[in-house]
């Protein structure tokens, strides 16, 4: 199982195994890491499990969705770097994946 670094906005850190073909929001979610709400559920319909992907990841997590760009627009402090977790599919590739949430997700 690939693992994944969830970094906290305090800089806590969390390094968790995700299976591969759950998404980043969902290794969060079921290993109860702070950070990502996931109001929707992983439908990309909220933008409230917003991530900054560590620059050397961004290639390898893949580009934005259009319907990712619109729910991104409602997130606060998004950047080039900002994804929804819940749109990134883990694969081995994504092993060693670094993201880090913002100060909040409302």
């Amino acid at each position: 199982m690939p693992s994944i670094t969830y970094i906290e906005h305090n800089g806590t850190k969390h390094t968790v195994d995700v299976p591969v073909g759950s998404s980043v929001m969902r290794g969060a979610v079921d290993n109860n890491i702070p950070g990502i709400d996931a109001d929707c559920g992983g439908e990309c319909a909220c933008a409230t499990c917003h991530v900054h992907v560590d620059a050397a990841w961004l290639a390898a997590t893949g580009a934005r969705t259009a319907q990712e760009e619109t729910m991104l627009s409602f997130a606060n402090g998004t950047e080039d770097d900002s994804r929804l977790s819940c749109q990134i599919d883990v694969t081995p590739a994504l092993d060693g994946l670094i993201v880090r949430m913002p100060a909040g997700q409302h």
